[in-house]
């Protein structure tokens, strides 16, 4: 089981993300890492973040929602 990070443009396409992320074995892993880097990702163009568990997608999460709180 792996996790992985899906890094979208306000607009929901996929952009290449400003930090290269690893392969998670756990969900808490994957949110522990997109915790320390979230402001760099935004600042590098991602303004929202898919969370999947293999093929199935967990959540989608806002980045400048974040900035904004």
């Amino acid at each position: 089981m792996a996790w992985l990070w899906r890094f979208e443009k306000a607009d929901g396409t996929e952009t290449s993300p400003a930090v290269e992320p690893e392969e998670f074995t756990t969900q808490g892993d994957a949110e522990s890492w997109i915790g320390e880097v979230w402001k760099e990702l935004l600042d590098g163009g991602a303004e929202q973040v898919t969370l999947f568990e293999d093929d199935a997608e967990i959540y989608v999460m806002s980045l400048r929602a974040a900035a904004e709180s």
